[in-house]
């Protein structure tokens, strides 16, 4: 007995200017009419969407953390524009649409729990903990089973790109591959730069553009590599990148105050003014 696969059809773009409803259909017509006649929102692709989806999720943290209603549902809106814009695109290829997606969601809820909607009566909080990992390995055996095999480093933590990478190490030397000590790592560092440096420097910007998918891989080797030295140094990758971003933020904000009580703003600045700033900005820290 044949199963009839279901047919996926995008939305149909909304005609007009539409008013805001509250309404998912409407939303997801407009997503659809932005796919059709936004230049941006045209180019994208899934894997393009990638960091704007982080990004919004970070900046939802935040916004709770803020506690300010209108930014709450702000940044609420923002992640949900990131399923809809997904789930648009996936649409378009004919893979799956936004009722997959809910009906995929709902399932699991439901499978997850037993004890609220099933005769299952778990009393507190560990033991749910402790039937949610059970269900959880069952479905791993059904991905399995799917051809979808369960491999050691599965298992790395989601999060930023710095906090995988750092999570990814730790689980690899677990396993045993590892370096013996951060020599080793400070060596791979060292390689993976002079890698960079050969498909960059002394070349024309037409032969770096024509190369950026290669100087992207190199990149992201180096980075991966100065994760590898901070783990070996018990320093935690993520937790360094935001002290030096506050840091820039801050000496930044300090070139913009002096600037401004000098009467002038950074566009009618130059590098070289601002340089005597940064350093200024960096004795102002030790006082």
């Amino acid at each position: 007995m044949s199963i009839l696969k279901k047919q996926i059809s995008a939305p149909t773009a909304v005609q007009g200017t539409p008013a805001a409803s509250g309404e998912l259909g409407d939303l997801l017509a407009l997503m659809a009419r932005l796919r059709s006649d936004c230049p941006w929102d045209k180019k994208q692709s899934n894997h393009s969407l990638i960091p704007y989806a982080i990004e919004e999720a970070y900046e939802l943290g935040e916004a709770v953390q803020s506690n300010d209603d209108e930014d709450i549902k702000g940044e609420l809106g923002d992640v949900l524009l990131q399923v809809v814009f997904h789930c648009q695109m996936y649409a378009e290829q004919g893979r799956f649409d936004i009722s997959d997606v809910i009906t995929t969601l709902q399932e699991k809820l439901i499978r997850r729990h037993p004890h609220v909607f099933e005769a299952e009566r778990l009393t507190d909080e560990a033991a749910v903990k402790v039937r949610w990992d059970e269900i959880k390995a069952e479905e791993q055996q059904a991905r399995e089973a799917r051809g979808k095999p369960k491999r050691r480093l599965d298992n790395t933590k989601a999060g930023s790109a710095l906090m995988q990478a750092q999570d990814v190490q730790k689980q690899a030397s677990k396993l045993g591959f590892d370096w013996e000590g951060v020599r080793g790592a400070f060596d791979k560092l060292d390689e993976e730069i002079n890698e960079l440096k050969a498909e960059i420097v002394d070349k024309s910007k037409d032969q770096i553009n024509a190369n950026i998918a290669d100087i992207e891989k190199e990149l992201g080797d180096c980075m991966f590599a100065l994760v590898n030295v901070a783990r070996k140094l018990n320093l935690d990758a993520e937790t360094a990148t935001l002290t030096c971003v506050h840091k820039f933020k801050s000496r930044f904000g300090y070139i913009e105050e002096q600037l401004a009580a000098a009467g002038k703003c950074l566009e009618n600045s130059d590098i070289t003014e601002m340089d005597v700033l940064w350093e200024a900005a960096k004795q102002h820290e030790r006082t």
